[in-house]
């Protein structure tokens, strides 16, 4: 059980009155049940502080949920100590009034040196080695001897012997001093003087008595009554101190690491790379930082649905300026409130129901929107929103505060999700999605097939071309056999037969030549037009590949996050945004990337022997490319914003006037194109 700022912490019982049938909140990790939502908010934001303590490790600033896996894995190290070292260890331990490390040492020490029944290790005989178990020690004047059993494959005691100390050979120890040190810690209930667990005591027979010298009225006395009473075998707390910040040196035995762990258990090794600052983030929002998350998802879902909603998408600049603009009546905000009210209105759903009591006619206008918009509030059982009705009725819209005004956008987005014209909607784009996948895997596959025939071609061209050289080196045997034979003609006509010889040998040399160059020739001719068409058909197949691609991408409506960092934080990248959103652990806070040296100076941050980092990283560099070129194509056009900015002030400048063209101001322009006639 995790510890609560250093010390033990109770949980909470179910209700006893609690019915089968009732809805109730549980704790996925502790079990714990609250009738309340706000009890049960209220426990889980405490469990997410870094306020806990594993238990077992005595690692802190952990949450609750990490210090539970924290303990669970050192549990499982303890668990692989062997249980013949379990009595005599637990016998070192009980009333051990050593501090941890010491404690560690001595029995670490004792491990090495002495023998116990039940181990097993290696034993000499007829000049071989072969494995066995100690069954018994035998003391006999002064020299101790051991009562083995040799084992078998199935450690099983084939036959028993009696040796000497210096006939056995000792296995590694399955144990280091990092695993002690969690069994001492697992094992016990209390520390200086170390207690064993009573049910462990029972079981392996420890004694529960302590030693005269800590008892006190019968009892084992308390730290403060032992310093008081000045037992010298007790260390204080000074003492304790001081042995800490003297550095003595020992030999540590290191236990592997299996990486990726938990980020939060990773600690500096000497091999690690040099690991690059991360980035500070840009937190430049002009809406509270509480809202950023609200800001995100309401033009995220425009953005997605603006062809469903009839609505001319805008960016995500333009729309967080029109959130902020005091004025009313703007246009990419009656846009927006109108496009997803019409969508609500041809669902025919509750809203449109209240409208048709009202006798309002179904057209939303510049001039009526606001109206249309009470109704929908009206309908809300939320007084901080109804508290504004007044105020969007007298037509002041714009001086709502930037909260209130996501809040209005946040319930419209949520009722427009449950629409059927976005249920169809979605259901197309997994169909459509569905048809993308199953094609690009029979891309995959013919691929797959058309290497496997290349290979086959390339073999059989080779074979043919050793048989076609063995061919012409036998016919050219043949040759210089006839030429030998011709030398033991008459020498009267060897001139003229060598001369026809020679001329036959010449011809066939160079038919074998012109047909080795020809085949040399059309070999390169070949091989230039196969790579051509190799490279030809890679190129299309690669542009296949990347249509594939960005059709799917182009119907993926979910927005998943890229991953999280070592603390929590979730990384996000939005199509059609070229920023790295980062959102902290509570989603109260939110920062941003906008350059490609951030992207690369976060890269060059994550430690990959983290499971969050690591994964975030394999993210990152699966996406580079797209990412890069996203936070590159923004930057461009934030410089060609500010260059236009500072051409157009220094006109009105020259003209005495103020600037009317400013990038800044650009969303006072907004005009939706898709608006319906």
């Amino acid at each position: 059980m995790p510890l609560f700022k250093r010390k033990p912490f109770q949980l909470l019982e179910a209700p006893k009155d609690l019915d089968q049938n009732e809805l109730v909140f549980q704790v996925r990790f502790t079990k714990e049940v609250f009738r309340d939502y706000q009890d049960y908010l209220d426990r889980l934001n405490l469990y997410r502080q870094r306020v806990w303590t594993c238990k077992v490790t005595g690692k802190s600033n952990l949450t609750y949920e990490e210090a539970l896996v924290s303990e669970h894995r050192a549990a499982e190290r303890v668990q692989q100590f062997p249980d013949e070292l379990m009595a005599p260890v637990l016998q070192m331990i009980q009333y051990s009034t050593l501090t941890l490390r010491d404690l560690v040492d001595e029995i670490y020490a004792k491990l090495q040196e002495q023998l116990f029944v039940g181990i097993e290790l290696f034993g000499k005989k007829d000049q071989s080695i072969y494995a066995c178990k100690i069954l018994k020690i035998l003391g006999d004047g002064g020299t101790t001897r051991y009562a083995i059993g040799w084992l078998d494959k199935d450690k099983k005691v084939i036959d028993t012997s009696v040796v000497s100390a210096e006939d056995l050979v000792r296995k590694k120890p399955p144990y280091s001093r990092y695993i002690l040190k969690a069994f001492v810690r697992e094992s016990t209930r209390q520390g200086l003087p170390w207690v064993v667990h009573e049910k462990l005591a029972k079981k392996y027979g420890i004694s529960t008595v302590p030693p005269a010298k800590l008892q006190n009225n019968g009892h084992v006395s308390s730290t403060r009554d032992r310093k008081r009473a000045g037992v010298n075998d007790i260390l204080d707390i000074e003492n304790v101190k001081k042995k800490r910040k003297t550095k003595e040196e020992e030999k540590v035995i290191a236990v592997p690491i299996k990486y990726p762990i938990d980020d939060l258990l990773v600690q500096p090794a000497a091999d690690d790379p040099i690991f690059a600052d991360r980035p500070p983030l840009c937190t430049d929002f002009k809406v509270p930082m509480d809202c950023v998350g609200d800001l995100l998802m309401i033009w995220n879902f425009c953005a997605s649905f603006s062809r469903l909603l009839n609505l001319w998408p805008f960016s995500l600049e333009d729309f967080e300026n029109s959130i902020c603009h005091k004025e009313s009546d703007l246009a990419l905000i009656v846009e927006a409130h109108a496009a997803l009210l019409r969508l609500l209105i041809k669902d025919e759903s509750n809203y449109f129901m209240a409208i048709q009591k009202k006798k309002r006619k179904t057209k939303i206008t510049l001039v009526n929107w606001a109206e249309y918009l009470c109704d929908f509030l009206e309908m809300g059982n939320q007084p901080e929103l109804s508290g504004r009705l007044t105020t969007i009725k007298r037509g002041h819209y714009g001086l709502l505060d930037a909260h209130v005004k996501l809040s209005i956008l946040r319930e419209l987005v949520e009722e427009a999700l449950l629409t059927g014209a976005v249920r169809v909607r979605l259901n197309e784009y997994v169909e459509q999605q569905q048809v993308l996948a199953a094609t690009k895997r029979d891309q995959i596959r013919k691929q797959k097939e058309e290497q496997h025939l290349k290979k086959e071609e390339s073999a059989t061209s080779e074979m043919s071309q050793i048989h076609l050289l063995e061919n012409g080196k036998t016919n050219l045997g043949n040759l210089d056999s006839q030429e030998n034979g011709v030398r033991k003609e008459d020498t009267t006509n060897s001139k003229d037969a060598k001369r026809k010889l020679k001329s036959n040998k010449e011809g066939f040399a160079e038919k074998g030549n012109t047909a080795s160059g020809a085949g040399g020739s059309l070999k390169v001719q070949k091989k230039g037009t196969t790579r051509s068409k190799e490279s030809q058909e890679k190129t299309t197949e690669e542009q296949q590949k990347e249509h594939i691609e960005r059709e799917m991408e182009k119907l993926s409506i979910r927005s998943s996050s890229l991953g999280k960092d070592r603390n929590h934080n979730r990384y996000w990248m939005f199509r059609r945004e070229g920023r790295i959103f980062v959102e902290s652990l509570d989603s109260k806070q939110w920062g941003y990337y906008s350059s490609k040296e951030e992207l690369d100076a976060l890269l060059g941050s994550l430690n990959p022997k983290g499971e969050r980092e690591r994964a975030l990283k394999k993210q990152l560099e699966k996406l580079y490319n797209k990412i890069s070129n996203a936070l590159q194509k923004r930057s461009k056009d934030v410089n060609q914003k500010i260059l236009l900015e500072e051409a157009v002030l220094r006109r009105s400048t020259r003209v005495r006037a103020q600037p009317r063209d400013s990038q800044a101001t650009a969303y006072l322009k907004y005009v939706n194109k898709w608006k319906e006639g």
